[in-house]
């Protein structure tokens, strides 16, 4: 089938799906599924550009053991019966033979250890997309509250609250001190952060939302080789 907007006939054979975390403190100012809303929304407008299938967004969600700012599972649990059974029952609705999963929260950077076993149970390639968490800086961050709000969903009154590191530990992960000793680029943001502050730049927010939709639509290309 090669109706609607499609880079290629072969495009409607990839699946993009999203993976956020729907559970997770970001300040005062931001939601707490604001992985979920930005990797959905990036994932939605490369598939309306590509003509890939846009299979929604896993609900469900991981992170490292030494970051506590949310509610998480295993990555075990995560990859086996959650997106395991979500890809099982994208395949046999939708018939796609590939996925590319567009991912907005580091916590689940982890799962890629299990796309190869997941690959040879479905008989699908399933690829992983990682700009979102790429580009966006520190958690809750500039970056983070610029594409939140070009989304609109940063309430603004609530910006100097924000700051407030003693309240709001995870905002650039300032007051996350295992974690800062752990990983050497969490503190390196944290530093950032509290050296100069956050700030809503929407000119910024556009240019990351766009640069992740691109390089989503790239991955898709790369998929229909």
């Amino acid at each position: 089938m090669g109706a609607g907007n499609v880079i290629s006939p072969q495009a409607h054979e990839i699946g993009v799906l999203a993976v956020g975390s729907h559970l997770e403190n970001h300040g005062t100012a931001l939601p707490i599924d604001t992985d979920s809303k930005i990797a959905a929304y990036v994932a939605l407008q490369a598939a309306l550009k590509s003509g890939a299938k846009f299979l929604g967004i896993l609900y469900a969600a991981t992170e490292y053991h030494y970051i506590n700012h949310g509610n998480h599972i295993s990555a075990n649990e995560l990859a086996l019966k959650h997106l395991l059974p979500t890809l099982r029952s994208a395949k046999r609705c939708t018939r796609i033979k590939k996925v590319l999963l567009v991912n907005g929260h580091g916590g689940n950077i982890p799962l890629i250890d299990y796309l190869e076993d997941m690959e040879k149970k479905l008989d699908i390639k399933i690829a992983f997309n990682n700009k979102i968490v790429e580009i966006e800086g520190p958690h809750a961050g500039s970056g983070e509250l610029s594409m939140g709000n070009v989304l609109g969903m940063v309430d603004e009154s609530k910006l100097e609250e924000h700051c407030n590191f003693e309240n709001n530990p995870e905002v650039g992960m300032v007051g996350f001190k295992e974690a800062r000793n752990i990983d050497k680029g969490i503190n390196e943001g944290a530093e950032v952060v509290e050296n100069e502050g956050v700030c809503i730049d929407n000119e910024l927010g556009n240019k990351m939302l766009e640069t992740a939709i691109d390089d989503v639509i790239r991955d898709i290309e790369k998929l229909l080789d």
